[in-house]
């Protein structure tokens, strides 16, 4: 907040520079303030310090402050006033030495009465702190603002509270909100909700929102960001739905967070819905939401789209060539995510970790392993990135699938970081596809050992037995797998249909149309079954009859919802499916027959890639 000033008595010319930097007036760009400098230069204005302290007023105000000029401007000034020492210190909070505000501060103190500080000066300085993370010397500016009296104006505790958020001192916000509840605005409300969601306290934010006296369209964006950000993405559409019912205006932000909701859940119809408000609106494509359509149709199945959207963006940046990059990936286009990577070095951008995470993943589903090992070469040698655990994962995969289980070993063995168990299911699944058994017997165990209630490690194990015909050790590591209690990640699959998402888990019942979707399940079983079709039950390692495991495999959650998506979708529709978990052999191999017998696309999005289904094929090719 700027202080307001009357105009100084020094004629004509003064007044005439003086509107220039009315609070009244349009922000001025650094050019113009430099050339009102060089009108009060050239007019002998020089000794005005009010005019002075306006030059850094507007400096303090632009987007782009150029510090040194804005410290030459404050040094000229003789005797600065407090507003001239406040604007300096914003310029300050703005630099890449936030804390140099704190020292002009000292010496305001040690100057005459005229510059002392007031509640501007300390509104800018915890911004420098905030900027700084200085937890220790803001703690200090808030005892100084105890002292000097101005700890209770507002615009003082909303800094306060931003501070303590900004240093990640979650309760030091909340006592400054609770101190004074009748020295608030809808900027402490706002400070307090944003608070709560940087340091992941979503219900605790839904409470401040809830208790709003009034809400603004950051308040909602806030909110709608928190339940994104936090993995709770069904209660933010859910927000997102009231706050559109509630006629409330949509800014950038909000629709960005919603995106990434759609993007997420696999949601089109709703990704479309944001895509078409964005238009209606006539919001300009900027890269954060131009990025966020790329990644949401990319992520949604429609790839074709994203590459549209990219390539008519008229800005891009890293972020918008990585999620590029990683849906081509995810697509199993892997030509084209490495021509992207071309282009993206050839345009002078550097890549960063993410970046090589799609590339990597592109090679990976692709089992091009001489250019997965030129890649990550070339992302330590040349870029300096050290691998982190994902880029260990899409080597130790790629290498894996392809037949190469001993040199995947031999990298885990000299990984930098200790490998997490993901990474050794990986390479037990390669054990399993290529018959290592020793290799895989070690490793399974180990697992075991890590992590004994989780039951894909035994079901990996017996499975390497049983391709071994080792039926002893099949049985000992079912008994064993059921006196553990193991548990098994819920697998579940969504459909979007008819404006709602539905949701399925295996051998499911709880559709209020259950009953037709099992008749459907029955048509589809007796179809494919004329196509050729033979069930593959190896998945199912309970110690059950041949025909209950095909009873319980016919069952999988991406087959309820494929069933319910041919009930209720038109004959030439594409069925879309997103499910948590990587597809099995079986259902993979029936998804392919129901696309050819019911003429049919159908694309699914496991936990790994996406599949699209037609006349019988798989895009992946049957390597994935």
């Amino acid at each position: 907040m700027v202080v307001a000033y009357k105009p100084p008595k020094a004629g004509a010319k003064s007044l005439l520079l003086f509107s220039l930097f009315s609070q009244h007036s349009k922000p001025v760009s650094v050019k113009q303030t430099k050339q009102a400098h060089a009108h009060i230069i050239v007019s002998g204005l020089t000794a005005n310090t009010q005019l002075m302290a306006h030059l850094l007023c507007s400096l303090a105000l632009s987007s782009s402050t150029p510090f040194h000029y804005s410290l030459s401007l404050y040094h000229s000034i003789t005797h600065p006033s407090v507003f001239a020492s406040n604007n300096m210190i914003r310029c300050f909070s703005k630099s890449h030495s936030p804390r140099h505000s704190l020292l002009l501060y000292s010496s305001m103190l040690r100057r005459t009465c005229s510059a002392q500080p007031n509640n501007h000066t300390f509104t800018f300085l915890l911004q420098a702190c905030s900027e700084a993370s200085a937890l220790c010397e803001g703690a200090q500016v808030h005892a100084h603002a105890l002292k000097h009296g101005f700890a209770d104006f507002v615009f003082v505790r909303n800094a306060l509270i931003h501070f303590y958020c900004s240093c990640s001192s979650i309760e030091c916000s909340e006592r400054v909100f609770d101190d004074n509840a009748h020295s608030r605005d809808i900027v402490t409300w706002n400070s307090m909700l944003s608070a709560f969601v940087r340091g992941g306290q979503i219900d605790n934010a839904r409470k401040v929102f809830d208790e709003m006296p009034q809400r603004d369209v950051i308040s909602w964006s806030t909110v709608i960001s928190g339940y994104v950000q936090n993995g709770k993405l069904e209660e933010g559409l859910e927000c997102f739905k009231e706050m559109r019912d509630k006629g409330m205006r949509l800014n950038e932000a909000t629709l960005v967070s919603v995106l990434s909701a759609s993007a997420q859940m696999g949601l089109l119809e709703h990704g479309r819905l944001v895509h078409s408000l964005v238009e209606s609106l006539k919001l300009p494509l900027t890269v954060s939401l131009g990025t966020a359509l790329i990644d949401m149709y990319a992520k949604c199945g429609c790839i074709e789209q994203s590459k549209h959207l990219f390539n008519n963006m008229p800005l891009r940046d890293i972020w918008t060539w990585n999620v590029m990059i990683c849906g081509l990936a995810s697509h199993g286009l892997a030509k084209e995510a490495l021509e992207h990577f071309e282009r993206l070095t050839n345009d002078g951008l550097c890549p960063a970790n993410v970046t090589f995470i799609g590339v990597l993943g592109a090679c990976s589903r692709a089992g091009l392993v001489s250019e997965g090992r030129h890649y990550f070469k070339l992302m330590t040698d040349k870029y300096g990135i050290q691998p982190e655990m994902e880029h260990y994962g899409c080597m130790v995969d790629l290498l894996g699938r392809a037949g190469f289980v001993d040199e995947a070993a031999e990298m885990i063995d000299k990984m930098t970081v200790p490998p997490d168990p993901v990474l050794w299911a990986t390479l037990l699944g390669a054990c399993k596809m290529h018959g290592s058994i020793e290799l895989g017997e070690k490793i399974g165990n180990k697992l075991i050992q890590l992590d004994p209630t989780h039951d894909g490690h035994y079901v990996q194990l017996a499975s390497i037995y049983a391709k071994a015909k080792k039926w002893e050790d099949v049985v000992r590591v079912r008994r064993l797998m059921a006196a553990k209690n193991t548990n098994k990640a819920a697998g579940w699959s969504l459909i979007e249909a008819q404006g709602k998402v539905h949701k399925f888990v295996a051998g499911d019942r709880e559709h209020e149309r259950s009953h037709e979707i099992y008749k459907m399940l029955e048509t589809i079983v007796t179809r494919i079954a004329e196509a050729g079709y033979s069930p593959n039950v190896s998945s199912v390692l309970h110690d059950i009859g041949e025909e209950e495991k095909e009873n319980a495999i016919k069952e999988h959650s991406e087959r309820l919802a494929m069933a319910f998506g041919l009930l209720v979708t038109g004959d030439r529709d594409c069925i879309r499916i997103v499910k948590n978990l990587r597809v099995c052999e079986d259902c993979h191999e029936v998804s392919k027959i129901i696309s050819k017998v019911f003429g049919r696309e159908i694309i699914v999005r496991d936990g790994s890639r996406f599949h699209h289904f037609k006349e019988g094929k798989c895009s992946c090719l049957d390597y994935w």
